[in-house]
């Protein structure tokens, strides 16, 4: 069973990507799925921009003192969000060759929510 710090940290992640989901909704794009997952790894949200699909990742950070929650999107997370995107494109029956698509990652400290397109 999980410890309580386990619990809280599910709790804040699930209600940051809820928020990010609340915002790029508001930003014009439409929820397909969240919290996708697959033997290789897991996408956050998986959004439609118009004729664009959009995998974003959430990173969610109470402060900056350890660093801001973009940096926590580094090479081995990056490699393992891919390798998912690549997963559920397949999936789909979807070709990323002739699918647009793009990867966003949408960065919360506190209250703040800072959105970086074309990662």
């Amino acid at each position: 069973m999980p410890g309580i710090k386990q619990r809280l940290s599910g709790l804040l992640g699930r209600s940051a990507e809820s928020r990010a989901c609340k915002y790029l909704t508001a930003q014009g794009l439409h929820l397909i799925t969240a919290n996708y997952r697959c033997k290789t790894g897991e996408i956050d949200l998986i959004m439609q921009d118009k004729d664009e699909l959009v995998f974003v990742e959430v990173k969610y950070r109470t402060g900056v003192r350890y660093g801001h929650p973009a940096e926590y999107f580094d090479t081995n997370k990056r490699r393992k969000f891919e390798s998912a995107l690549l997963h559920y494109m397949q999936h789909k029956g979807l070709n990323p060759a002739f699918v647009p698509h793009r990867i966003d990652l949408i960065a919360i400290t506190g209250g703040q929510i800072q959105w970086t397109k074309h990662l």
